[in-house]
């Protein structure tokens, strides 16, 4: 997974990717040449105590010096450019592929999972990325080259490499063994410390309210205590494991000087071959180290870049149609023939036989019980899911025939929880339509029996939003998201149990000028409260997943008994009357 994530995701960076690796190549060569000129310098120059050769080896050893101090500034500023750009283009990637998610794609995943996705496993790999152009790269380069400037230079001393390389490569392995595991382990624990906090902070109010503040503190102590235990795993393994590297690489010197020192007593080796020898060695097995290193990282990597491949693969259950058709009217008309939906493996459906025509100028209520399906019912019109059987039809056009886009444009939509973006509150009206004017959000906000209080704001429409806008009441929230729905001036109103944080008089004014404002469109209203809905044109009750009556409230009243039951909890037989 992570080899085709780098692959797929590097190519448009390939000659880069192909400059840094020239720039490793003459960096490493400098590198394997400065011992072999040192040596010489010792051999040639100090021991003769010939100045000019000292000078001319000393030159020559400086310009290296220069090409590989220049090479390595070059080669970070590139390395870190490629692997942010990297980093960018993935997140971009996984973003754009949530954004195509249906509401089952979202779920499957949940909003915590996709989160960490997106920051701490795309940072994984984008480090993996810059360590290995940086020292993946080099290390079998300087390893392999030194190993031959070693043998070249010693073949009997080099006779140590075959004793200490498998030493090292045996710890490696194990070490891998070990690690591997806890990696992917330590991904899933992120997943659960940021659902455990999301939750925490969304739901501070419901916290405090029932003085479970001790109780969500122990939650969140147990999840990061998971998360540490593992965590100490891997750092107790790294903190063995470096020092017995560093020991094996310090006796491999000591063993090379003790080997060295005699055969320069017999006169066997020269001074300047021995310290290019250990120097040599000392390369070899600082590319060992380097290849550990990278070892460690890549499994967090792999593991990271799986969970991104998983997002990146998977494909939304609503699927945009190759040859999209445009109905020749655009008025809104909404037509359900037998549609069903029902969750994969689910026994029951959660809607059922559902047919039923909305037409533009009027006004549809949908009724029911909680657990009826009316969410569910709405959620069908922008294609937030699809239905398993049945058709859904748009001016005489099948839902999933039209584009995507083309939909939604036409639909404006108010959720049943009033989410409202960081910005002011001109950016959120213009949300739906970045060229509505002062005038047509004013208007919309009359409409949405909102004008009064943005009025009184000090900066009236460039008024300051929090995230989520927290910083308005509840009703104001569904008032502000109603006038964002009006000034996009779509065909087709879709308001999901939008009036509930209203009081009477303000649902009855706003409904009142809704109807108005919308009496060329087709609106569709989800309620809980049946005063809301006693002037529909149309009432569809909903009970179970199927419809169990359609018609005007007088009628309701007198054949449907659910509907009766309904209207008769919430209002005396006087009023319902």
């Amino acid at each position: 997974m992570l080899t085709k994530l780098l692959k797929d995701f590097l190519q448009p960076y390939r000659y880069q990717v192909g400059a840094i690796s020239i720039l490793l190549l003459v960096q490493s060569i400098a590198n394997l040449y400065l011992p072999n000129l040192n040596a010489d310098l010792i051999n040639n120059g100090v021991a003769k105590g010939d100045i000019s050769y000292i000078w001319k080896i000393g030159l020559v050893m400086l310009a290296s010096s220069a090409l590989v101090m220049g090479a390595s500034i070059l080669l970070a500023y590139l390395s870190a450019k490629v692997s942010m750009a990297f980093g960018a283009d993935l997140r971009s990637a996984v973003f754009a592929s949530v954004e195509r998610f249906s509401t089952r794609e979202l779920n499957k995943f949940g909003a915590p999972s996709l989160i960490t996705r997106n920051t701490n496993d795309v940072q994984q790999v984008q480090m993996v990325l810059f360590m290995g152009l940086t020292m993946m790269l080099s290390a079998p380069i300087t390893g392999v080259g030194a190993s031959i400037m070693a043998v070249k230079t010693d073949a009997h001393l080099s006779l140590l490499l075959l004793v200490v390389i498998p030493l090292m490569s045996l710890l490696i392995w194990v070490l891998l063994r070990r690690i591997v595991p806890l990696f992917r382990i330590m991904q899933v624990k992120i997943d659960r410390i940021n659902l455990v906090l999301r939750e925490q902070i969304s739901g501070i109010r419901v916290i405090r309210a029932f003085v479970k503040t001790r109780f969500e503190e122990k939650r969140f102590a147990e999840a990061s205590e998971d998360l540490m235990n593992t965590t100490l795993s891997v750092t107790r393994t790294f903190a063995v494991m470096f020092p017995v590297l560093m020991l094996i690489l310090n006796l491999t010197s000591v063993a090379v000087i003790w080997f060295g020192g005699k055969l320069v007593d017999t006169g066997e080796m020269q001074i300047g071959n021995l310290t290019a020898f250990l120097a040599y060695i000392m390369q070899i097995l600082s590319s060992v180290m380097m290849a550990v290193m990278m070892s460690l990282m890549i499994p967090r990597a792999a593991a990271s870049a799986e969970r991104i491949q998983e997002v990146l693969l998977t494909q939304s259950s609503v699927m945009e149609t190759a040859t999209p058709q445009r109905p020749l009217t655009n008025t809104g008309r909404i037509e359900f023939k037998d549609v069903e939906f029902r969750y994969p493996g689910a026994e029951h459906p959660v809607l059922d036989g559902i047919t039923f025509t909305a037409n533009p100028g009027q006004f549809t209520a949908i009724v029911g019980s909680t657990g009826s399906g009316k969410s569910t019912l709405v959620n069908l019109i922008p294609r937030f899911i699809d239905p398993t059987a049945g058709e859904i039809l748009i001016d005489g056009v099948n839902l999933r025939d039209q584009g995507l886009e083309s939909v939604w444009k036409n639909i404006g939509l108010v959720p049943q929880r009033a989410f409202l973006f960081g910005g002011t509150i001109a950016s959120n009206l213009r949300y739906g339509d970045e060229n509505a004017s002062d005038e047509d959000m004013w208007k919309a906000l009359a409409t949405a029996q909102a004008r009064e209080f943005v009025e009184d704001l000090s900066d009236k429409l460039e008024a300051p939003v929090a995230q989520g806008g927290t910083n308005f009441s509840g009703g104001q929230r569904q008032r502000l998201a109603i006038a964002r729905a009006i000034t996009k001036k779509p065909s087709i109103y879709i308001l999901d149990d939008s009036f509930s944080a209203l009081d009477f008089t303000t649902d009855a004014n706003l409904r009142a000028a809704l109807e108005e404002s919308a009496k060329d469109s087709t609106l569709i209203v989800v309620a809980q409260r049946v005063t809301t809905i006693l002037n529909a044109d149309q009432i569809i009750v909903l009970d179970q997943g199927s419809i169990v009556g359609i018609g005007r409230h007088q009628d309701l009243m007198q054949s449907c008994e659910t509907y009766k039951e309904i209207v008769l909890s919430q209002l005396s037989p006087e009023e319902a009357a």
